[in-house]
């Protein structure tokens, strides 16, 4: 049976470095190379840390409560020494090693033990074709969590990850522009392998596409000794960097410059209290509550502002309603603009009074869409815009505009008696354009068919 177990690394959403005062922006999106650098975070000589970032901290025990993790009282900031060119100052400084004690341990996620939870700084971005150091990304807050080897398939460890993800970003502790990183664990008890790590992978599908290769790769050349692997995406391998470092060669030793953080219960309880339901414990309740269909919970619960809007919207909107309009129109809406829902200033009594509209027949569902369109980047009250533009019901209207679209197109009428039915489709089209939308759908079909017989 095959064993896997992950360290995933993220990057804590905070406005600073972990022990500076630079701003935690890094990557060619949004910040020049090195410029978000000072003594401290490029290591120049002299130079001290400033105490650890408070904000960086409290996200990290939030993650642990998160975890189910058992949350330590104090830790110790450890010197992790390795000599790359990214690490200037021939350290990192994290809350791990071999005598540390993490922020969070023996915790448990979906069924998925927890070893531990713990903070560190990032070191710089380093290319080694040519050389270049970017240093914004140098002392930046990870987090790290390390899972036990209770994976046994890829599969396994992608569905496990996107909840791992939707949920932490309920309580927005993660750079979400940033994305995850893991280093995955891998071996083959049953044919006596060794473990092997494979080394920064930043992406599901590429996770996902190593293990199962190196599972492979496993079978056929079973490890003697641990090794640290690499994937080459491109070639669809895995390459050997070096044999496994164990915890005496990084040299772990406390760090001077660094006091011992004392976490007090009182500040615990503070953080936990501010934790919303996990998207697990929303998707039943909502369920239960409103009767909705499993997959379409499942749509509400990925992002918290959605559910959360969607949560006000049920308020005053029957949710066999509001469920499609969230869903479905809202979320093509958004994802048509490239926005966040959080990135946009729509109003939840602006969209429940478009629903009402809806519900209420003042307007077609076409025009309803084509207003919601218009609720980005900023929403505003489609009362009035319903005034004007209000449903075409009358059938005598109605039957004047279809006799009117008729004449105009006289192959539709020939195409439809041939049988063919988009032809009916293609005039319910020229009607609406006729009517800017406000032709009641049903209705018109129906006189439509009424003529053409």
């Amino acid at each position: 049976m095959v064993k896997i177990g992950l360290e995933i690394h993220g990057y804590i959403n905070t406005n600073e470095k972990l022990f500076c005062r630079c701003r935690a922006q890094h990557g060619l999106k949004f910040s020049k190379p090195n410029t978000n650098i000072c003594p401290v975070c490029t290591s120049q000589p002299g130079s001290k840390p400033m105490l650890p970032n408070k904000t960086a901290i409290d996200k990290a025990i939030q993650i642990g409560l998160i975890l189910k993790c058992k949350i330590n009282s104090k830790f110790i900031w450890q010197r992790k020494h390795y000599d790359w060119p990214d690490l200037p100052k021939g350290y990192q400084d994290t809350v791990s090693g071999g005598h540390a004690i993490p922020i969070g341990e023996k915790g448990e996620f979906l069924g998925i033990r927890i070893r531990e939870a713990h903070l560190e700084e990032d070191p710089a971005a380093w290319n080694p074709k040519t050389g270049e150091i970017d240093y914004n990304r140098s002392g930046l807050p990870l987090i790290e969590i390390v899972t036990e080897p209770d994976f046994s398939s890829s599969q396994q460890v992608i569905d496990w990850l996107k909840q791992l993800v939707i949920t932490l970003g309920y309580i927005k502790t993660l750079d979400k522009s940033a994305g995850i990183k893991a280093d995955v664990n891998i071996s083959l008890p049953e044919l006596n392998g060794k473990r092997i790590e494979v080394k920064n992978v930043n992406s599901l599908k590429n996770i996902k596409a190593l293990i199962e290769i190196e599972i492979e790769r496993q079978k056929s050349d079973t490890p003697k000794i641990q090794e640290t692997r690499m994937f080459d995406e491109a070639k669809g391998i895995t390459i050997k960097m070096r044999e496994k470092e164990q915890t005496d060669d990084y040299r772990f030793i406390s760090d001077p410059d660094l006091p011992v953080v004392i976490i007090k219960q009182s500040r615990i309880e503070k953080i936990k209290s501010a934790i919303p339901e996990t998207p697990f414990e929303k998707l039943q309740r909502l369920i239960k509550k409103y009767n909705i269909e499993k997959k379409s919970a499942e749509v509400l619960t990925k992002k918290l502002e959605i559910v959360e809007f969607f949560e006000k919207i049920v308020e005053k909107v029957n949710a066999k309603l509001a469920v499609p309009w969230v869903t479905i129109e809202l979320l093509s809406v958004l994802n048509y603009n490239k926005k966040e829902l959080d990135e946009v200033d729509i109003s939840p009594e602006h969209f429940i009074e478009l629903l009402k509209l809806v519900e209420n027949k003042k307007i077609t569902e076409l025009k309803a869409k084509d207003i919601l369109r218009k609720f980005i980047p900023k929403s505003f009250s489609p009362l009035k815009e319903a005034e004007k533009q209000g449903k075409i019901s009358s059938e005598n209207e109605l039957e004047k505009i279809c006799r009117l679209v008729l004449s105009e197109n006289p192959k539709a009428i020939q195409d439809y008696k041939e049988g063919k039915q988009e032809s009916l489709h293609f005039l319910i089209g020229k009607i609406m354009q006729k009517t800017n939308k406000r032709a009641d759908f049903k209705t018109t079909r129906e006189i439509l068919e009424r003529i053409l017989k």
